[in-house]
């Protein structure tokens, strides 16, 4: 698979009867089984920045981690802070997995401006505006966050950026996220692992000192922040904030299970060598009313959300809008 014009991939879209989105590869198992196609990837590369104005544009199929790079330079930053570098701006935006600074940052969704895609048929559209503050039209780009390839190929973006925080660092607290939540104005995450939470502060030097102050955490930050679970199966849970504490004391007596969650948002990382274990996971979320989004494996027939999606009928009159022939990667979504 190569990379194409978005000419030459519009037409290539249009003209075949299964395509299937690709960028990094990082998030190909998330939410359904790979779907089969053609396979189609997206330029990479910056097509324009401009820091005083805090936006820049990439083709979608840009690393992360070259986008990083490009926004370093200039003291600036974009938090889409994916599990894995090499994920591209397009597949962060297609799979709508927010990274752990959420809880002071917002969703992913918030950091798109606007997006160019190419439609099941073809056309070349684009949806929103290349600046912070838009207020008119149809909000395309949040739209296609989330929508795992299902409605469009996204083939370029604007994001919007952030100056990089003067002060950052991780710190260690011996109580639950909710209790050091209380005591520290703007935390950027809230990591907990059962035992202790890992805070990160960021923003002006003195402000970061009094907030490490105020939430009483260890004398010796931490370096960088404890690594998600790694392994074979793995998935994402989703539960009010409030059950977080009851669903990690459930998950702790899951054997085989390991399990990193994000205070004040309701985020929960799973992740075993054993597929049944994922099971066991997505059982406990649904006793306390959340659900577990599949990230990878969980064995044959594991399903990628467990439960139907919320407002169903929306999605599919959505599908059936924008890919009436349901050619765009087909069997990624339950509808």
């Amino acid at each position: 698979m190569s990379t194409l014009a978005v000419g030459d991939l519009a037409a290539l879209v249009r003209d075949s009867t299964a395509v299937v989105p690709v960028g990094g590869g990082t998030h190909r198992e998330v939410g359904g089984p790979v779907p089969s196609g053609v396979e189609v990837r997206a330029a990479a590369g910056v097509v324009a920045y401009d820091p005083a104005e805090l936006t820049v544009t990439v083709h979608a199929g840009t690393t992360v981690e070259a986008l990083d790079e490009v926004l370093r330079a200039a003291g600036q930053m974009c938090p889409l802070d994916p599990r894995d570098g090499a994920a591209t701006v397009g597949g962060v935006l297609a799979s709508g997995l927010s990274g752990v600074r959420r809880l002071r940052y917002g969703p992913v969704r918030d950091t798109v401006l606007e997006t160019r895609i190419v439609t099941a048929d073809g056309r070349r559209v684009r949806g929103g505006a290349p600046v912070v503050k838009n207020v008119t039209g149809y909000d395309l780009p949040r739209l296609l966050v989330g929508s795992l390839g299902t409605l469009a190929v996204i083939v370029q973006a604007t994001l919007r950026c952030r100056p990089v925080p003067e002060a950052s660092v991780w710190a260690r607290v011996a109580t639950e996220p909710d209790v050091v939540r209380a005591t520290v104005a703007a935390p950027s995450a809230l990591l907990w692992d059962g035992a202790t939470t890992h805070v990160l502060l960021e923003g002006n030097a003195r402000d970061v000192d009094a907030q490490l102050a105020a939430s009483g955490g260890s004398d010796a930050p931490e370096v960088a922040p404890p690594a998600l679970p790694a392994g074979a199966h793995r998935g994402r849970i989703s539960v009010r904030p409030g059950a977080v504490v009851e669903l990690g004391r459930a998950l702790d007596a899951i054997a085989g299970c390991r399990w990193l969650a994000e205070g004040g948002i309701g985020t929960v990382h799973v992740a075993t060598d054993v597929p049944e274990v994922l099971g066991a996971a997505r059982a406990a979320a649904h006793a306390l009313g959340g659900w577990l989004l599949r990230e990878a494996g969980g064995g044959p027939g594991f399903d990628g959300f467990g439960r139907p999606l919320p407002d169903l009928a929306i999605a599919r009159r959505l599908k059936t809008a924008f890919d009436p022939t349901g050619k765009l990667s087909p069997g990624r979504l339950p509808l």
